[in-house]
């Protein structure tokens, strides 16, 4: 990597899960907008023959008249070849396969337990956790042995533990996890502004907010525009909303995966005082399952979905024909800002512009009464080659205790990677909010999904 007139150039970036056709595709749009940072994108990827359709469609980029910037795209064979000499590592992977998420998702059903996500909390978290740990071992391995000091941008849920392990293999990892729910809470306040006062904010890095919490059950404590309180005007948004929901045009959300009607947030606010940043899918599934998750009839009620594997499987057939259209010329490829803070990112790690962002690292005191160690989600601000968290403070008290019992499982979990011990897991599963069956059938769901991933858990059976 070297710095002239232009910025920086000879950047070198190793893309782990680079045949993805969601992700990586997004990447490449980011890439191309930004206008001081060039270099190569390595991409690696158990299916080969993925990465090699992304190195031709990122290439394509290159030919689009408003790329403000050049990218070399390369699919390699070995982890090896993509980490040596990076500068930033991007990990975005799926732990497995959509037949083991299916299980993850909808096994518990069995025994009357919903999830309307199930890869970061609830008996599909847990079981994702143990699946995808050491393969984020492997990966942070792989970085100290060929690039200890390149910053790795995780994207990959669980969020917390996939940190997590990577720490705990290589303590010096400049490693974090970027996840856009903040993002999301930004915009609800933006529409508050719009809705009372028919002040349209163009920007949402413009509402600046406190961050406090762990990965997709974050909470905003404070929140201002233009060095004015909005806090208020969000509550005042939450009552106008809290009984009928921000409605879509069409009034049927379960048109809409992954979007919700927001009742979720304004409930937690009616109950805490503060607003609960993430979107309400992830949200209902921290609490208590009688809360929101009882039943598809209260999923409905309270207007979010139960995002069933089956969709994501047949969304996944749509993002391969898309992959053959971009691959053929059919369909050209365009710039498209996702709205992630990846490029963002690593420009300020360059020491091209400043930042403030939500990430999720190592708690070394910036939220007081949570565990050190444990992976929690502030803001921090990131600047030449360094990013230090932005302190703050304690976790409201109500919202400590649903927050702590998470964090607590979190460190169960990484306990039974570590020590190859399943015994801690299954604690920890007895223990999540959403198990609500009793501790007899707690055990026949624990090893019937532990049976439907076993493949991926040598470890523990060795």
């Amino acid at each position: 990597m070297k710095y002239t007139e232009r910025g920086a150039e000879e950047v070198k970036i190793a893309y782990i899960g680079g045949g993805s056709r969601g992700w990586a595709w997004g990447l490449m749009s980011d890439l191309a907008e930004n206008a001081d940072m060039f270099g190569d994108v390595y991409l690696y990827d158990i299916d080969y023959e993925a990465a090699q359709h992304n190195e031709i469609i990122g290439n394509k980029f290159n030919d689009l008249k408003e790329s403000k910037s050049t990218w070399n795209y390369k699919a390699v064979k070995t982890i090896d070849e993509a980490l040596t000499g990076a500068d930033f590592v991007v990990v975005s992977i799926l732990p497995g396969t959509f037949d083991e998420m299916e299980s993850d998702v909808h096994t518990p059903e069995k025994y009357g337990i919903y999830q309307s996500v199930g890869d970061s909390t609830g008996p599909g978290g847990v079981i994702r956790a143990l699946r995808t740990m050491p393969m984020m071992e492997e990966i942070a391995l792989a970085v100290k042995k060929n690039c200890p000091k390149a910053w790795v941008i995780n994207y990959t849920n669980p969020m917390a533990l996939c940190v997590k392990a990577m720490y705990d293999a290589f303590p010096e990892i400049k490693a974090f996890g970027c996840c856009h729910e903040v993002f999301g809470a930004q915009a609800i306040i933006a529409a508050a502004l719009l809705d009372f006062e028919g002040v349209e904010v163009r920007d949402r890095k413009d509402i600046k907010v406190d961050v406090i919490g762990v990965n997709h059950f974050t909470w905003i404590t404070k929140a201002h525009y233009k060095n004015r309180d909005v806090f208020p005007l969000y509550a005042k948004y939450a009552e106008k909303y809290m009984d009928i929901g921000v409605q879509k045009k069409d009034d049927n959300w379960f048109n809409y995966v992954f979007d919700c009607s927001q009742r979720v947030k304004f409930d937690l606010y009616k109950k805490y005082g503060y607003f609960a940043a993430a979107g309400d899918r992830h949200l209902a599934e921290f609490c208590p399952g009688k809360w929101y998750l009882e039943s598809p009839e209260r999923v409905k009620e309270m207007g979010f979905g139960l995002t069933a594997v089956s969709w994501r499987k047949s969304d996944l057939q749509n993002r391969l024909a898309r992959s053959k259209r971009l691959l053929s010329g059919e369909e050209q490829v365009k710039i498209e800002n996702t709205g992630e803070d990846g490029v963002n990112q690593m420009r300020a790690l360059l020491g091209l512009c400043p930042l403030i962002s939500n990430i999720n690292i190592p708690n070394v005191g910036q939220i007081r009464n949570l565990p050190l160690g444990a992976i929690v989600e502030t803001n921090a601000i990131f600047v030449d080659d360094d990013v230090t968290p932005v302190f703050a403070g304690d976790l409201p008290q109500g919202v400590y205790s649903l927050v702590a019992r998470n964090v607590d499982n979190q460190l169960l979990i990484a306990r039974s990677h570590k020590e190859k011990d399943l015994k801690y897991a299954f604690e920890a599963f007895c223990a999540d909010p959403l198990t609500t069956c009793n501790p007899a059938d707690a055990k026949k769901l624990f090893d019937e999904m532990i049976d439907n991933t076993k493949h991926y858990l040598g470890r523990y059976f060795k």
